[in-house]
């Protein structure tokens, strides 16, 4: 008769009710309560933020002044595009507090998600205030087709030229704080400004630098209309920049809309997961591992396990808890882990192959920044 399994008959051990914050090494603004203050990346989050507001703010009040007066489409599509970015940066500085908060008992797992949903407001603004307003002053400039007021036009040309500047410092700040995530996660800025898992900074990113274009599109409309005297050019880039804000919000609706729904870790961090998971002398077999991004700092595991024969209910709960901590210890990020132990049959453990060849044929995302605990990748 074979040995008994103790504790290996189907169960789930994990954390059922409010989950308990994690280690004292994660609670400083790493877990999904944070609320003894912003991480460094939070906080410099926030000034990003507090920059482009500010930037925002200055130019779309000078566009929307000398457009009226200079009756410039072009300039008046890109005051709504500042307009838009401006009502923007309030939704990302609502979500940086509000994602903060810490759980309760209608939301156990935290409100990490809320910071995604803010994101995906400031796609819809993106799309409504900025694009489709842009592409009505296109249509406005063909009908009305009137001839340039030179004066009212250089004045425009040089308020354009002011935003470019602080729409290029605006960037220059976002990019600074970009290039300083890539590094910590050893990716390259354009991969990490593809992939990571902040919505915040990937918002501010795409506002200012379509910000930067359209300054360019709107200069370069307003340039041609003065020197031919024909409206087409100005509706052209009053059009360009409607297309280029509807691209934008699309992109980031899309990508906000994806961690709404639950986005896993990147591939790297599953790989790791999976060898610590394997490593364990009384895990036998490994046969799926789920994740999914609760927010900016926090992560939910759930990992299907099967174990050796002869181990009594003491030592899988001992096995639990070390393993959770060991998880935590590595990867502070990844707060909330559930262990569902169960016995796998021949099906489920070719299931499991399969799962453990396609997890390494595919292409890893952003890693998470490694620790000193970390396996080798």
């Amino acid at each position: 008769m074979p040995p008994r399994r103790g504790g290996s008959s189907p169960g789930v051990a994990d954390e059922r009710t409010n989950p308990p914050p994690p280690p004292a090494e994660t609670t400083a603004g790493t877990g999904p309560a944070g609320t003894a203050g912003d991480t460094d990346e939070d906080a410099g989050t926030r000034l990003t933020v507090w920059v482009a507001l500010v930037a925002n703010v200055v130019i779309a009040i000078a566009k929307a002044v000398v457009g009226v007066l200079a009756g410039a489409p072009a300039l008046l599509s890109e005051a709504a595009h500042s307009v838009a970015d401006t009502l923007n940066e309030g939704f990302l500085l609502a979500s940086l507090s509000r994602s903060r908060r810490a759980p309760d008992a209608e939301h156990p797992f935290g409100y990490g998600k809320d910071r995604y949903f803010w994101s995906l407001l400031a796609a819809v603004g993106i799309f409504v205030t900025g694009g489709c307003f842009s592409v009505f002053q296109g249509f406005e400039a063909l009908r009305e087709h009137g001839e340039p007021k030179t004066g009212a036009y250089v004045a425009g040309l040089a308020v354009l030229g002011l935003a470019l500047i602080a729409e290029g410092g605006s960037l220059l700040r976002a990019v600074v704080q970009l290039r300083g995530q890539a590094r910590a996660a050893g990716v390259s800025v354009l991969r990490h400004a593809r992939e990571t898992p902040d919505p915040t900074l990937r918002t501010v990113l795409a506002e200012d630098g379509s910000a930067v274009l359209g300054v360019l599109l709107a200069a370069g409309g307003l340039g041609l209309h003065m020197a031919t005297g024909d409206a087409v050019w100005e509706a052209a880039a009053s059009w360009a920049i409607g297309l280029l804000l509807v691209f934008v919000a699309y992109r980031l609706g899309r990508a906000a809309r994806d961690q709404l729904i639950g986005e896993a870790v990147d591939v790297e961090l599953q790989r790791r997961i999976l060898a610590r998971l394997a490593e364990q002398p009384e895990i036998d077999v490994v046969t799926q591992v789920l994740t999914m991004r609760m927010g900016r700092h926090s992560t939910l595991l759930a990992a299907r396990i099967d174990l050796v024969d002869g181990l009594d209910s003491t030592e899988v709960e001992d096995m639990s808890e070390r393993l959770k901590h060991t998880i935590r210890e590595s990867w502070p990020t990844v707060d909330q882990i559930f262990l569902d132990i169960t016995r796998a049959g021949t099906d489920a453990r070719q299931a499991a192959h399969r799962y453990h060849q396609s997890l390494h044929r595919t292409t890893p995302g952003p890693a998470d920044p490694p620790t000193e605990n970390d396996p080798p990748a």
